[in-house]
C-alpha cells in the first residue's frame, strides 16, 4: 500500500506548545497509511528531534539564522518536495506558513496553516504578512475557536477555516505511583506534606511569570507549606531570575530549566497555575489536567474554552490575576476541593481533548485535500 506523504513545516522544534503537538500526534497517527516528514530552520531549537526520529518521523534542518533567511529556503523545500513526492504541507505559526504558501504558489501543492495564537497578539509586520498571503493556502485551522474568531475578524479569509482542538495523549500523561514525585521533591528538596503549585512555560512575557513571581510570594507568606517550581526556559530568563532574588523566593520557588521530559513535573506538583495575559490553547495547560493536577488560571484565550469554573479548575479574568493568590490558599487550606478539582481535571481532559480525536480530524483532512 502506498503511504500518504505529508511534510510538516515549523520554525523550530524546541519544547513550546505546537512544537510539542508533533511528537505527540505522530505517536497516535496510522503510520501504516501516512509518512511523516518534518522541516524546520532553528539548529540551535532541536530538542524535539530525536523524539520525533524515534516516533518513525523524518526530520531535516534547513539552517536559517533570521525570518528573511528562513524564508530564501523555499527552493531547498521545493526540491525536498520533489525527491521525497510530498502530497501535502501542514504548516505552524506564521513564518513557517509564509514560506509554505510561497512553496504552494509555486507548487500547487495544497498547504494546509495551523494558527496557535490570536492575530491581535502579532507584531504589525507578521499580522500585516499574515493578513496578505492567508488566502494563498488550502485550509485554514485555529487550535481553539477564540484563535479561529480571531482569523475571521482580521484577516476576512476567502479560503476555508476551521477550529481543531489541541489535544494530549491522556494514555501517556497519566499519574502514576507516586515515585517520579518523591524523586523531583527530593531534588529541589520541598517536603513531601507541601503544596507545590507548577507552571511549564516558555519564558514570554504573555505568560506574565514574572507576576506569577508576585502572586507565589503572596500564597508564601499567608501559607509557608507552599512551593512553587517552573519548568522551561526563554528569552525573559534573566529578569524572571532577578525578580526571584528581589523577591527572596530562594528555596521555596525553583528554577527547573527546560526539560524534555516533563511528565515527572506535573506528578510533583498539586496545582498547575497560569496567569498568562493571552493564550491560544496551551498544551502545558492539557498536558497538566491529563496528569491530575488541579488548575488556578486566568481565562486568558482558549483557556475558558478547556476550564469551567468550579468544575474542572478556578479561573479568573485576565485583568484580575491578583485574585489568584486566593485560589490557591483556598484550595491548599481544603484538600477534599483539592482532590475534587484535580479528578474532575483528568475527567475533562479524557472526554474532551484527547489527541486521538484531533489525530483523526486531521488525518481526515489530509485524506481530503489531496488530488
Amino acid at each position: 500500500m502506498r503511504k500518504t506523504k505529508i511534510l510538516h513545516i515549523i520554525k523550530s522544534l524546541g519544547r513550546g506548545g505546537a512544537e510539542m503537538l508533533l511528537p505527540e500526534t505522530l505517536k497516535q497517527h496510522h503510520q501504516d497509511q501516512f509518512e511523516f516528514h518534518y522541516i524546520y530552520f532553528l539548529p540551535w531549537k532541536n530538542q524535539l528531534v530525536e523524539t520525533i526520529e524515534k516516533a518513525g518521523g523524518k526530520v531535516s534542518c534547513f539552517s536559517a539564522k533570521n525570518n528573511i533567511q528562513l524564508l530564501l529556503q523555499y527552493p531547498k523545500i521545493i526540491r525536498y518536495c520533489k525527491e521525497n513526492q510530498i502530497q501535502l504541507i501542514h504548516a505552524h505559526l506564521p513564518w513557517a506558513g509564509f514560506v509554505s504558501r510561497l512553496v504552494h504558489q509555486l507548487t500547487k501543492i495544497p498547504v494546509i496553516y495551523t494558527e496557535h495564537n490570536l492575530q491581535e497578539r502579532y507584531h504589525f509586520i507578521t499580522k500585516t504578512i499574515n493578513k496578505w498571503s492567508f488566502n494563498s493556502q488550502t485550509l485554514g485551522i485555529g487550535v481553539s475557536e477564540d484563535v479561529t474568531q480571531s482569523i475571521l475578524k482580521n484577516i476576512k479569509p476567502i479560503i476555508p477555516c476551521k477550529t481543531i482542538l489541541n489535544g494530549v495523549n491522556t494514555q501517556s500523561f497519566v499519574r502514576l505511583n507516586g515515585a517520579e514525585r518523591e524523586t523531583i521533591r527530593k531534588q529541589f528538596s520541598i517536603p513531601e506534606d507541601s503544596l507545590l503549585v507548577g507552571t511549564v512555560a516558555v519564558f514570554r512575557f504573555q505568560k506574565r511569570l514574572d507576576k506569577w513571581l508576585e502572586i507565589m510570594k503572596e500564597c508564601m507568606e499567608k501559607n509557608p507549606n507552599v512551593y512553587g517550581i517552573i519548568i522551561g526556559a526563554g528569552p525573559l530568563e534573566n529578569e524572571l531570575k532577578a525578580k526571584h532574588k528581589e523577591l527572596n523566593l530562594e528555596g521555596k520557588v525553583f528554577f527547573a530549566g527546560l526539560q524534555t521530559q516533563v511528565k515527572p513535573y506535573y506528578e510533583a506538583m498539586d496545582i498547575f497555575m497560569m496567569c498568562s495575559s493571552f493564550e491560544g490553547l496551551p498544551i502545558a495547560l492539557l498536558e497538566a489536567m491529563s496528569m491530575s493536577c488541579a488548575i488556578v488560571s486566568t481565562n486568558a484565550g482558549g483557556i475558558k474554552e478547556v476550564l469551567r469554573h468550579e468544575v474542572d479548575g478556578l479561573m479568573v479574568d485576565v485583568d484580575d490575576w491578583e485574585q489568584l493568590p486566593y485560589s490557591i490558599l483556598e484550595l491548599a487550606e481544603n484538600p477534599s476541593k483539592l482532590n475534587h478539582l484535580q479528578v474532575q481535571a483528568r475527567k475533562r481532559a479524557e472526554a474532551a481533548f484527547s489527541i486521538d480525536a484531533m489525530v483523526t480530524e486531521l488525518e481526515s483532512l489530509y485524506l481530503s485535500h489531496i488530488s
